[in-house]
């Protein structure tokens, strides 16, 4: 009887690990294809000579950017990461790329852009980061460089980070440690400036022109919580990180 049971049970966990290795090979079928599809349709649209960033068209599609909408697309040259970023951060998107969190700056704009990934897929190869890395963000646009300055392990509490600079800072945020098994405890976050400002832009931008010169506190953007997996989110105004 007990060798029946026995049978009984192993049969049992044979067909469950078939069928979650089953789920993970058909979520990474399903990634693959979006990140090709929306690629090609960056770069289509990208060799369709967009209106410039300060035309109305692409100020409106800016302000109206649905959920799961296409921001442009990450690259990491050195660790040889490519991934399009998409607008939101809930649990959805960040299954599908690289989130950017809503309420925090453009890419190219004077501010913070703050993006999300899971450690276990786009952002994996950030734990092979150093300082002085480039990171390019091309977008509809336009393509921007930015160059790491330093990355530190923050607690999930600790939301510092996410606030908007008085100058043109790009966040990455990812879970910590990179092979941690279960929901992770502690936050990666990278830092890095844009290293492609010309002096003219310089020059005709006051905030960028006065780098130490901090932003009022009432005109900071508001983050909005990111996805969390394996935690429940507590309703709170605090920004949450990214987890995985």
């Amino acid at each position: 009887m007990l060798r029946a049971l026995s049978g009984r049970l192993q049969f049992l966990f044979w067909c469950g690990g078939a069928l979650l290795c089953s789920l993970a090979i058909g979520q990474y079928f399903v990634t693959r294809h979006f990140q090709a599809a929306a690629n090609r349709r960056l770069e289509e649209t990208l060799r369709a000579r967009v209106p410039s960033p300060s035309s109305p068209s692409v100020a409106a599609l800016r302000a109206h950017r649905e959920s799961g909408s296409l921001v442009g697309r990450i690259e990491i040259p050195r660790l040889n990461l490519s991934a399009v970023v998409l607008e939101g951060s809930d649990e959805r998107v960040l299954d599908l790329g690289v989130g950017r969190i809503p309420e925090t700056s453009e890419p190219g704009e004077v501010g913070n852009v703050v993006l999300g990934g899971h450690r276990d897929t786009f952002f994996r190869p950030l734990s092979g980061i150093r300082s002085g890395d480039s990171i390019n963000i091309v977008t509809p646009e336009g393509s921007y460089k930015y160059s790491v300055d330093w990355m530190k392990v923050v607690d999930p509490d600790d939301t510092g980070v996410l606030k908007a600079t008085p100058e043109r800072s790009l966040t990455l945020v990812t879970c910590y440690p990179f092979h941690f098994v279960g929901p992770a405890p502690r936050r990666f976050i990278v830092r890095a400036h844009q290293s492609d400002v010309t002096t003219a832009a310089v020059k005709s931008d006051p905030v960028r022109r006065s780098p130490a010169r901090r932003l009022p506190l009432a005109s900071r953007k508001r983050v909005q919580p990111v996805a969390t997996r394996g935690h429940h989110s507590r309703a709170s105004s605090r920004p949450k990180y990214s987890t995985r």
